[in-house]
């Protein structure tokens, strides 16, 4: 890997990426599981081809450690660019501290964001040097980069060093500050170099969005959310009553979406004030309100301003919500993913047809959703919303279940095949089409990684995500995983040496049922760890 200039974004440590995904995700642990309705199972026309191109494949490989990684979709803008590039977490040789802040570090490595492109990886830096962690959340059309870095400095507070929103244009990393306080987070940007995320003021809060929720420390100060602008700095963007905000996407329309306290006392059910999510248009914040309980929050949203996210309901008012680390199996009857739009909440365990969503994990500018559902035969398989109706992605044979992370404006769905049994095993999977394929079989033979997650994709085909080398268990993508790009041998992408520009022919994927298997399945820890959405959203 060559490095290169500063930069930085976001990460988090123990050794578990999908953890300090959620972290990034929200700022209270929050766990996305669902309830279970019905639905018809996908009908696979037998008849049709189904044919797949193959792939380049680039490994990202380390800046000298042990583990390199890529976030999950944490924007509305992906982590693999519309240009190929792509964006995420890369370990150094240097060993983490005590001190150094989990929501910018991951493994045990001192982790700084990465930026590929032209078939170069970007050391980024942090803000205080090579013995600090940065991470690379997302990258936009004009090659810009939000994240987060620690600068060198130490919170007593919390007891960590803090860290602070970033972004990095043209080479150089810029701290966007806070509003008083002793961190900030960046999350979201759009192409017009306007930029969303967290920040803390100095006004002690017990319930601070940022320290109570991922650190359980009352010992912390407000949450607020802001919007960036380069002409015009940051702007606190208020909250819908309570004291804490955090904003989480913004689209090309200006359009934030995020969450908030709405008072200020603690519920008994919860630990913590309500928390709703929010829409936030031409300088108001509407409350979009929760499925009949005290917690909610946003996982995506699209350019036509519609939100998806979860929220608990009345009959288990505080379900969205589980500590981080605690071991707690796939299943939160309660908590229920939901589709907004212009004022209307749908709750789409309860409304769609064909199946019953239990996650809602990505959507784009067609209104199309993604995540996992329960059907009629299958307790947990990823799934593709259109119109109130749930179509069954399956699971790749051998396997049990599955989830779809994203989706692009081709209605390509990526996502992960999940094992059946108790040992951590998951494979990268492409639906497009009616047909779902193992990602692995797409690769060229002797490939340097397993593909175990794939994360992200964009309107090009291009495919990001993390895998293990060789003899590493995919139970250790967390830890010695890294990340890779997929680019497609197509129409789109011609005379790329070493592209194979045959096709694959891929089976239908069979309807079977799991007799087996009643229930949401047990995929081990770092599995269950990957559905905590931290406190303000996602």
């Amino acid at each position: 890997m060559k490095k290169h200039s500063r930069s930085v974004t976001e990460a988090l440590r123990g050794g578990n990426m999908k953890i300090r995904k959620w972290m990034s995700a929200a700022a209270t642990p929050l766990l996305i599981a669902l309830t279970i309705p019905i639905g018809l199972a996908a009908q696979t026309d037998q008849s049709q081809p189904h044919l797949h191109h193959h792939y380049q494949f680039i490994d990202m490989g380390t800046f000298g450690g042990l583990l390199s990684g890529v976030n999950e979709p944490l924007n509305y803008v992906p982590a693999v660019g519309r240009r190929g590039q792509v964006v995420g977490f890369s370990a150094n040789s240097v060993l983490q501290t005590p001190t150094n802040n989990p929501t910018a570090c991951f493994g045990t490595d001192i982790t700084h964001g990465f930026e590929y492109e032209n078939g170069s990886v970007i050391d980024l830096g942090s803000l205080a040097g090579d013995a600090f962690c940065s991470d690379a959340g997302s990258i936009n059309e004009r090659g810009e980069i939000p994240g987060i870095s620690e600068n060198g400095l130490f919170d007593p507070l919390l007891g960590l060093n803090q860290v602070r929103a970033v972004i990095w244009r043209r080479g150089q990393i810029s701290d966007l500050g806070t509003f008083g306080g002793n961190h900030s987070w960046s999350f979201g940007m759009n192409d017009s170099e306007q930029v969303v995320g967290m920040a803390l003021n100095a006004v002690p809060d017990p319930f601070s969005l940022y320290g109570f929720t991922i650190f359980f420390s009352s010992n912390s100060t407000q949450t607020r959310a802001f919007l960036w602008e380069q002409n015009s700095g940051k702007q606190d963007l208020g909250t819908l009553g309570g004291n804490d905000a955090w904003a989480w996407f913004i689209n090309e329309r200006a359009q934030v979406t995020g969450n908030s306290y709405t008072n200020s006392t603690a519920n008994s059910s919860s630990g913590f004030p309500t928390l709703d999510p929010f829409f936030f248009d031409q300088g108001k914040m509407l409350d979009i309100g929760t499925l009949g309980g005290v917690v909610g929050f946003v996982t995506a949203l699209n350019d036509l301003g519609e939100v998806i996210g979860g929220s608990s309901t009345a009959e288990n008012p505080a379900a969205c919500y589980a500590p981080a680390y605690q071991s707690i199996e796939f299943g939160n009857p309660g908590c229920d993913p939901f589709r907004w739009d212009r004022g209307k909440l749908i709750d789409l365990a309860t409304s769609t047809r064909g199946g019953s969503p239990v996650t809602a994990d990505g959507i784009n500018n067609l209104d199309e959703i993604v995540g996992a559902a329960t059907f009629p035969t299958q307790p947990y398989d990823a799934y593709l919303w259109r119109k109130g109706n749930a179509t069954d992605v399956g699971h790749l044979d051998g396997d049990c279940s599955s989830e779809a992370w994203a989706l692009n404006g081709q209605s390509q769905v990526v996502g992960n095949s999940f094992g059946c049994g108790a040992i951590f095993q998951h494979h990268a999977f492409l639906w497009e089409n009616g047909s779902l394929v193992d990602l692995n079989s797409l690769i060229p033979l002797g490939s340097s990684l397993e593909l175990v997650f794939a994360n992200s994709i964009n309107d090009r085909g291009e495919i990001a995500g993390n895998g293990v080398p060789p003899g590493v268990s995919p139970g250790d993508v967390f830890n010695l995983g890294h990340a890779f790009l997929l680019i497609p041998c197509d129409e789109n992408h011609p005379d790329i040496e070493g592209c194979d520009y045959s096709m694959v022919d891929s089976a239908p994927m069979p309807q079977v049922e799991r007799s087996e298997r009643t229930t949401r399945p047990t995929l081990g820890e770092p599995a269950r760890a990957r559905r905590f959405r931290t406190g303000s959203s996602r």
